[in-house]
């Protein structure tokens, strides 16, 4: 069987042995350089400096047309009528607490009321 994770076209008995306890040879270093020369150069760039931001007056104009278009549909959003679920929606929203817990109580009395008027129909 081989091993299929390790190198599959060298094997282990090829190269001559070592005594036990000495350490295996150590590969040789590469020299670093002394002094590396350029400027400094931000990772991930392609070697060249960042570039301003675009200040041609077609990319102001894009800019400009961008934030029109944006802001005319955030207000195209906001004055559309939602329906019969958006209107509902917010009549919740406008709700406080104790108008919902008011709401809630009324609801129960309702339905206590409903089922006693059940069983007194079924008592006869």
């Amino acid at each position: 069987m081989g091993n299929i994770c390790g190198k599959s076209d060298s094997d282990n008995f090829s190269q001559p042995g070592r005594v036990l306890g000495s350490a295996p040879p150590q590969p040789e270093r590469a020299s670093v350089p002394a002094k590396v020369s350029g400027p400094p150069r931000t990772l991930g760039g392609a070697g060249s400096t960042p570039k301003p931001p675009d200040t041609s007056s077609d990319a102001v104009e894009a800019r400009r047309r961008a934030a029109e278009a944006a802001e005319a549909r955030a207000q195209a959003a906001s004055s559309k009528s939602a329906g019969k679920l958006g209107s509902q929606l917010a009549a919740q929203k406008k709700q406080t607490r104790n108008d919902t817990l008011k709401e809630i109580s009324n609801n129960e009395i309702r339905q206590r009321d409903a089922d006693e008027a059940a069983q007194s129909r079924t008592h006869n």
